[in-house]
Order: structure tokens, then C-alpha cells, then sequence
């Protein structure tokens, strides 16, 4: 179907194409990611330097330190993680992996991206009113968050709320057009097994956020009441209850891990199999997996509140709900090198990144036994071995599974091949340095190093010379980290103009999003594919070549 002629004003700014409203989404991720990282330089660089003045930033007073951390937290979650993971590839690539022209809500995927970018102007521009961005963490606890009294940010608080909420509405309409995409959109032939993994996890993902925002939507409008015009939600002072804020939150928060997770876990699962040349192991098992880990999920977040008074009996059930959450988690983990296991291994800068996401999400996973065990927790509960615990499950979630997605469909978002020696060397850079950030906090917080302290020198336990140099050690593999994105950043953008020409299946992969040009036209497909197969045929004996296009009729192969 020939396309439109468009200006550029409707094509690129207002355009109902799912490629161009997942890029819209990708290049927003990228922007904020940019502010994230600045962020957590600021605050770093006050940890190991306390009081001195810091290039870029100037001296750091107290409750920018406060503001620098949490929205750190909230930029890195709600406006990379989110955005980038779910929004941007969902958007680009199921209708291309299911074999449609576009999304079935055109215009509302529109305007899903507006209302997100509306969120993001809301939270940036709260550091610029009066009293500066909310210092009140992330996850926004009242009192705290509630009273201006404490958090000292009377406006920037509000918008906080308000850019999240707006966040959620947008993701509330996206999520409704990946789930009715890939279940009545997909091609001729394709059965609800042949559909990738990435898909099943985006919408199973998608899912799991529709059942959980519902009552932390209700607690941020409450703790907008509370903070604009005197209610008592959750002041113990007029019948309210900070802890019912927790719960809202974290009913919430913990199905959120898996929601960012999961498209994640989809991303290495497609990079694998194209890299070890083998059909993806247990393939039913791993979409079983998701969908028990999806339900489970629900009944794991009061973990996050083993000390705030909670029954010790109740927290003996989180804690058995928490330790049987992480064995599904696992056996994805297990499936996944089950498929590298006898394969024709090729360690391309996306491999690479897919590998680094198993050992360092691994690590994340295994850290979290720990706290889930409500004795342990008790003196775990609120030190670095929990950010540490945490950065680790992240961390490969937001960025390592984004470089891993980025590189791979780079060729088919914009027709050329990034430099593979520039890539290896931003990986390599990249994860040395996150394990030389992260490991030491580990140590820090079996030291007892608390959060959320601006400056360690007013508490005498805790300034000791040894845990000073973990501080400047890990501090100075962020800065490398941060510097090592440079490279990354000119490899992205040079690559659009001087990469090599991609073709329409540099990686000689076997979904449909490969078997279109690079990159694809208004449209998708001149003709709707028919799809014969799974979408994970490598090395069949049926074919000549070692992979088999889902769309080949059963007589031909692609050599």
C-alpha cells in the first residue's frame, strides 16, 4: 500500500507509525538516561568527596543530595527502564514480529507518547521551581513525602506525583494496544506457540501492570490530597497510616521488578538462539514460567517491609513466597544456557550483552535470598548490600538488556550496522566498571553503611579510611562507566551516516521482522506474510541453510 506523502512535522513528531512512536520513546529513554547517569555522578561525587567542589556540578548541599537520589531512582525505573523496554521495542517490534502493518490503536499510541512526554517535562521541570526537585526518595514514603515540613520541596513533591501518574496512564494505554496486537493481529498461520518469546514477555508484562498500578494510582491521588489540601491519608496524627502508603506501594512496586524484567528476559531469549544458532530450549516451559512468575508476583511485597512492624507470622509467609518467586526466575536463567549448550556460539557485541545480562542478573538474584529471609533482613534492611542487591537486578535489566536490544535490531531500525571493535570495547568498559561499582557496596553494607546518609563524616563508624577508598573506588569506576557511554553514543550516531549497509538479514535470523527491508517502510509488509513454523528453526535438518524464515513455505529454504 503505497504510503502518504507526509511532511516532517506529521511524519516524525505526530505520526501514527508503531517504528516511529517506538523510536519517539527510545530517543526520550535515551535523553533521560542521560539526566539518570548525571544524577547519580552528582550524589557519587559527594559520597567519596564530601563538601568539595564537584566539576560539572558545583557543591552539593543537602537536599539537592536528597533530590539527586531519588530522582535517580525514579528517572532510571519509570522513565528509562519503562519506556525503553516495554514502550520502545514493544512498539517497534510486534507488529513487524507478529507480521502486521501497525498497531490495532493507531491514534492511541499516539497519544500514549504524548501524555509519557508530558511526565518526563513534569519531572524535569521540577527542579526548577521554588524549594527544587522531591527529596523525599523514591519510593516516596509518608510522612516524609507528605509534609512539605520534612521533604522541604512543596511543589517539586506534587509534580513528582503528578509526572508519575501521567507515566502510568500513558503505559496503561499502551499496554492495551501490545496485548490486543499480538492476540488478534498476527499473520496467517501463526499460532499462539509460534509467537516469539520477546512478544509473550512484552504483553505477559503488560498484563501484570494493568493488575497492579490500580492501588498505587489510589495512593498517589491520596498523597497528592495529603500534600495540597490537608488530608490525613497517612498522618497518624488524624487516623491516617504511613504503612498502608507501603502497602499500596509495593503491591504495586514488586510486580513492577517483573514487569521491566520479563521484556527483558524476552530480548536475551531472541539474541541467544540467533547467536548459538539453536531453537530456543523448553520454549513452552519458559512461557509457562513467565506467566507462574507473573502470578506469584503478587504475593512478595511485603518483604519490602519485614521491619516496618509488620506480624512476624505474616512475614514468615513472604519470606516463603519470596524464596519460591526466585525458583522460576532460575529455571529461565538454566533454560537459557541449556540453549547455548552444544551450539555454534558467536560472540557478537549483542551476544555479548546477553551473556552479561545472565551473569550479572544471576548475581542480583542470588543476593536477594538474603533479603528475603525476614531474620536476615533485619540487619540487612536499609544499608548499601541492599542497593547493591538491587543495582544488581537493575542494572542488567535497564541498561545491559537495552545495549544487548539496541545492538541487535540496530541494523533494522536504520539500515546500517554499528562498528562490532567500538562495541566491544564500550561492553567490556561498561561491565568491569559496573562490577567495580557494585561489588564494593556490597562489602560497605555488611559493614553497615546506611542509605540515604549525605555525608559519613558526622557519623565516626561509618568514616573509617577503609570504607572512604571503597567509597572513592566505587565512585571512580562510575565516572570511567559514565565516560566509557561516550563511546557508545558516537558509535550510535556515526553508525546512522558510515556503518556498513545492513541488508534485510545481517544475523541471518529466522522471525519476521527480518524478512522485511532495513529499515522498514510505512506498511511493514507489501503483502501479509503467511507463517509455516516457529520462529526459533536453527540448524533444522529439513533446511540446507542453518536457519528456516518462519514465513518459508515448508518446500524451500533461504539458501
Amino acid at each position: 500500500m503505497a504510503a502518504q506523502k507526509q511532511n516532517f512535522f506529521m511524519k516524525y513528531l505526530w505520526s501514527t507509525d508503531h517504528k516511529i512512536i517506538g523510536m519517539q520513546y527510545l530517543f526520550t529513554g535515551m535523553a533521560m538516561a542521560l539526566i539518570g547517569g548525571y544524577f547519580a555522578y552528582a550524589f557519587r561525587m559527594q559520597l567519596a568527596f564530601p563538601g568539595a567542589e564537584i566539576p560539572l556540578v558545583g557543591v552539593v548541599s543537602p537536599g539537592e543530595y536528597n533530590a539527586f537520589v531519588t530522582n535517580h531512582g525514579t528517572i532510571m525505573i519509570f522513565w528509562v527502564a519503562m519506556p525503553v523496554l516495554i514502550a520502545a521495542f514493544g512498539n517497534y517490534l510486534i507488529p513487524l514480529m507478529v507480521g502486521c502493518d501497525d498497531m490495532v490503536f493507531p491514534r492511541l499510541n499516539r497519544l500514549s507518547y504524548q501524555i509519557f512526554l508530558i511526565s518526563a517535562i513534569i519531572i524535569i521541570a521540577s527542579f526548577f521551581v521554588p524549594g527544587g526537585g522531591f527529596g523525599g526518595a523514591w519510593t516516596a514514603y509518608p510522612p516524609l513525602s507528605a509534609d512539605s515540613a520534612y521533604n522541604l520541596t512543596p511543589l517539586g513533591s506534587s509534580m513528582w506525583v503528578i509526572a508519575v501518574a501521567l507515566e502510568f496512564v500513558a503505559f496503561l494505554m499502551g499496554g492495551i494496544n501490545f496485548i490486543t496486537t499480538a492476540m488478534n493481529s498476527r499473520a496467517p498461520g501463526m499460532k499462539m506457540f509460534d509467537v516469539p518469546i520477546v512478544v509473550w514477555f512484552i504483553v505477559i508484562a503488560s498484563i501484570l501492570f494493568m493488575a497492579s498500578v490500580g492501588p498505587l494510582i489510589a495512593g498517589a491521588i491520596m498523597l497528592l490530597f495529603d500534600q495540597q489540601i490537608g488530608t490525613g491519608y497517612f498522618d497518624p496524627r488524624t487516623g491516617g497510616d504511613p504503612i498502608l502508603y507501603q502497602h499500596l506501594f509495593w503491591f504495586f512496586g514488586h510486580p513492577e521488578v517483573y514487569v521491566v524484567l520479563l521484556p527483558a528476559m524476552g530480548i536475551v531469549a531472541e539474541i541467544i538462539t540467533v547467536f548459538a544458532r539453536k531453537k530456543l530450549f523448553a520454549y513452552k516451559i519458559v512461557l509457562y514460567t513467565a506467566i507462574a512468575t507473573g502470578v506469584l508476583s503478587f504475593f512478595v511485597w511485603a518483604h519490602h517491609q519485614f521491619i516496618a512492624g509488620i506480624d512476624p507470622r505474616m512475614a514468615n509467609i513472604f519470606t516463603v513466597t519470596t524464596v519460591l518467586i526466585s525458583i522460576p526466575i532460575a529455571e529461565m536463567c538454566f533454560v537459557y544456557i541449556a540453549t547455548l549448550y552444544g551450539g555454534s556460539i558467536k560472540f557478537s557485541v549483542p551476544m555479548l550483552w546477553a551473556l552479561a545480562f545472565l551473569a550479572e542478573f544471576l548475581i542480583g538474584g542470588v543476593t536477594g535470598i538474603f533479603l528475603g529471609a525476614s531474620g536476615a533482613d533485619v540487619y540487612f534492611h536499609d544499608t548499601y548490600f541492599v542497593l547493591a542487591h538491587f543495582h544488581y537486578t537493575f542494572f542488567p535489566i535497564a541498561i545491559i538488556s537495552v545495549f544487548a536490544a539496541l545492538t541487535f535490531w540496530y541494523p533494522k531500525m536504520f539500515g546500517r550496522l554499528m562498528n562490532e571493535t567500538w562495541g566491544k570495547i564500550h561492553f567490556w568498559i561498561t561491565v568491569l566498571c559496573f562490577n567495580g561499582i557494585f561489588l564494593p557496596l556490597f562489602v560497605l553494607g555488611m559493614w553497615g553503611q546506611h542509605r540515604r546518609i549525605y555525608n559519613y563524616e558526622h557519623f565516626p563508624e561509618l568514616a573509617t579510611q577503609d570504607m572512604q577508598n571503597l567509597r572513592i573506588f566505587a565512585t571512580t569506576c562510575l565516572v570511567i562507566m559514565l565516560s566509557a557511554q561516550v563511546i557508545f553514543l558516537l558509535n550510535f550516531f556515526l553508525s546512522l551516516f558510515r556503518g556498513k549497509k545492513a541488508g534485510k538479514n545481517p544475523w541471518r535470523a529466522s522471525t519476521l521482522e527480518w524478512t522485511v527491508p532495513s529499515p522498514p517502510p510505512h506498511g511493514n509488509f507489501e503483502t501479509l506474510p503467511v507463517v509455516y513454523r516457529g520462529p526459533y528453526e536453527y540448524s533444522h535438518p529439513d533446511c540446507e541453510d542453518d536457519f528456516w524464515p518462519q514465513d518459508a513455505p515448508p518446500a524451500e529454504d533461504p539458501s
